[in-house]
Formats: structure tokens, C-alpha cells, sequence
């Protein structure tokens, strides 16, 4: 069976409820597809109206009256604020692929359902139907939209990747706070070993993220290149060249003493530590930058593979609030998993030093240098929709 691109996207009163990450979750545990591709996006009048256009198709009059209430859900919700057309909601658009996608996303998804039942989709937990006693509708939330059908998700993609590049990317501008006194952008990278195997540990890790309650305006599926781990990661290798000399040397001076029974002065240990920190230390970016791109820079033969895209996924994430940095730092935990406070990510999911979940930046300057190496004003999902309407 030849693979599928199918979409979710993730309504702004959901993102707006902080309920991401648990979509994101549910999503990937009960489809298990592929997630290629994410982006926010700040839904402009002529995409709403567009996309708008292709949600009711369905014949059978249950099915057509959900869909009717789906079009105007997206018309009122979607659409940007009348009295500013600068204020705009935030969406986040998710991409799926692999076999018989668009059955399973949707069937993920799930329908309005009336009596509701159990928490079995995302509209069973995250979505609302909610009616009056004379059987008039009171509220109505479905937390989710995505394609019924495979006609209508190749329509609907087409819409999304002609309005993609002026509506979504790294929102500027966009969060509650900014302009406010206190207002910072921040990175983070939900690591490679989140996606070891099919699981809704990334989901997870983002929906405990939210407890910074911070807004998304950047989303992205990458894959991180050799030459973008190492300049990512450049700044720390003097530190761990610094650092990493007098624990190889504590291990040398026991190895010694032990095998040859030979002594080993404070003096010796000292120059020991000298001459293997260095060593050391590179060893240890060569590692780190490996565990993110899959393959390390003595690996590559050339400066064409050292910028290809790695063999690990990571999602990169731009949250914005007041003093985002120090927020996101705080629900992230220590570097040591070990150290990390109950409750806090690395405590939850981190293995060692280097195997902890996520990563975030360390100050507004640095979120600023590392949005630029990981290129999150550029996103590949125009051209995997393209390719999967054009395959």
C-alpha cells in the first residue's frame, strides 16, 4: 500500500488551553505514523476563507450537519480579529505519513459524538459538544481538525501549501506579551532519544512544558545536520575540555597505581589532567554531536555531508513570554537527570548527562544564536506537501 500525508491541525483554543502536547500524544500512540512535519501558523481571511470552502462534502445529513458546524467553528475562530486584522490566532499544523494515513488520522481524531463517550479520541478528551435540553446547540469545540478523506486531504494540503509561506513560520509579533517589559524568546529541542521507538514521549514532554505557561510561536520536525550540532554545540567543548582533564586523569592515576603499582604525585595527576582534558573534551562533543545529527564530524568525508540532514529526529520548539527562559529552564531541571527536582522533565525522562529529554536555551542571546543555526524562520512542510501531490 503506497504511504499517505495526512494533516491535523490543532485548534488555537486548544493551544490556547495548553493541551498540545497531549494531542500531539494521543496522536502518535494511536496512529503510529510518522510525524514529518510541523509548523505554527497565524490563519490569515483568505486562507479561513478557502479552507473554510472544502469542509462540508459529506452526503449522509449526521455527518453533512457536523461538517456545516466545523465551517462555521473554523469561520469564527480561525479567521483574524475584525477590529485588528494585525491580531492574529495560532494554529499548529502537524504532518503525518505512512500507510493508509488519512483512515488512521482521522479515526484518531475521532467524530462529534452524541451522548458522548470515553476518552478513546482526541475529540472524546480534548474536544465539546455541548447541547441545550430543546436539542439547540450551546457549545461546540473540536479541538482538532483533519481530512475525512483522501480527496479532501490532497484539497485541503493544496490550500495549506499555497498560504503556508505567508502565514506560517516563526510567528513574529504574535505572543500575548510581546512588547510587554520582561518579554523573551526561547529555544527548546525535544531531544533524539524521545523517538527511540513509536511512543508518545514527545507529546509528553511538551504537554509538561506547558506548565511554564508560555506561548508556541515556532514548531518545527528536524533533522539536525553534523555542521549545525557542532555550531550548536561549539561554545561548550572549551568547557568540556576544561572540565573533563582531572576526572580522566583521577582514572589514569588509579589505573596505574592498580596495573603497575607505581605512584602518582599531585604533580603528575596535574600534567595528566593537562594534556588528557583536551582529549577528552573532543571526545566528548564528537559524542554529543553524534547522539543529535547521528553521525559525528570524523565520520563525515566532507563538508557536503557535514550539512546534509542527520539520521535523528528532534522537534524545535520557540516559546515567548515574560522571562521565558528562566520558566522553561525551571520545568526542564538540571543537565544531570539525577539531580533533576521530582516533577521536572529530566527527572521524568532523562537517562544521563547527555540522554535528558530536551534541551533549552541558557539566556535570550543565546535562544537568538541557536534559532539561527537550527534555521527556524526556514521549514521543510511546503515541499513535503508538494511532493506527496505531485507523488
Amino acid at each position: 500500500m503506497p504511504q499517505e500525508l495526512s494533516y491535523v491541525m490543532v485548534n488555537p483554543y486548544t493551544i490556547y488551553k495548553s493541551r498540545t502536547g497531549g494531542v500531539i500524544s494521543r496522536l502518535l500512540t494511536r496512529t503510529a505514523l510518522d510525524l514529518v512535519g510541523g509548523i505554527m501558523m497565524a490563519p490569515g481571511a483568505k486562507f479561513v476563507e478557502e479552507f473554510a470552502e472544502t469542509i462540508v462534502s459529506d452526503p449522509d445529513p449526521r455527518h453533512r450537519a457536523t461538517q456545516e458546524q466545523i465551517r462555521e467553528y473554523v469561520l469564527a475562530n480561525y479567521a483574524p480579529d475584525a477590529a485588528n486584522k494585525n491580531r492574529r490566532n495560532r494554529t499548529m499544523l502537524l504532518l503525518f505519513r505512512g500507510n493508509d494515513a488519512v483512515r488512521k488520522t482521522f479515526e484518531a481524531v475521532g467524530h462529534i459524538r452524541r451522548p458522548r463517550v470515553g476518552g478513546e479520541t482526541v475529540r472524546d478528551t480534548f474536544g465539546d459538544c455541548i447541547f441545550n435540553r430543546d436539542g439547540s446547540l450551546r457549545y461546540f469545540e473540536p479541538a482538532v481538525l483533519t481530512a475525512p478523506t483522501v480527496a479532501s486531504a490532497k484539497k485541503q494540503l493544496a490550500i495549506i501549501a499555497r498560504h503556508i509561506g505567508r502565514d506560517g513560520g516563526l510567528l513574529e509579533g504574535i505572543a500575548p506579551t510581546s512588547g510587554e517589559r520582561g518579554h523573551q524568546r526561547t529555544l527548546v529541542i525535544i531531544k533524539p532519544d524521545n523517538f527511540r521507538f513509536p511512543s508518545g514521549r514527545p507529546g509528553n514532554v511538551i504537554d509538561l512544558f506547558s506548565r511554564a505557561g508560555l506561548a508556541i510561536t515556532g514548531m518545527k520536525v528536524h533533522r539536525m545536520s553534523v555542521a549545525e550540532a557542532e555550531a550548536f554545540y561549539g561554545p561548550i567543548l572549551p568547557s568540556l575540555k576544561e572540565k573533563l582533564g582531572a576526572p580522566a586523569a583521577a582514572r589514569v592515576k588509579e589505573l596505574i597505581q592498580s596495573a603497575l603499582a607505581l605512584p602518582v604525585s599531585e604533580k603528575m595527576e596535574a600534567e595528566i589532567a593537562r594534556l588528557l582534558g583536551p582529549v577528552a573534551g573532543e571526545e566528548r562533543f564528537q559524542t554529543i554531536v553524534q547522539f543529535m545529527a547521528g553521525k559525528s564530524p570524523r565520520e563525515c568525508r566532507n563538508a557536503a555531508e557535514k550539512k546534509a540532514p542527520g539520521s535523528e529526529k528532534c522537534i524545535v520548539l520557540v516559546y515567548e513570554g515574560i522571562d521565558a527562559v528562566k520558566k522553561i529552564r525551571e520545568v526542564l531541571g538540571p543537565t544531570d537527570p539525577s539531580q533533576a527536582p521530582p516533577g521536572s522533565i529530566r527527572r521524568e525522562f532523562g537517562q544521563t548527562m547527555m540522554i535528558n529529554a530536551a534541551h533549552a536555551s541558557d539566556s535570550p542571546e543565546n535562544a537568538e544564536r541557536e534559532i539561527g543555526i537550527v534555521k527556524m524562520r526556514e521549514n521543510n512542510f511546503k515541499s513535503l506537501i508538494q511532493a506527496a501531490l505531485n507523488g
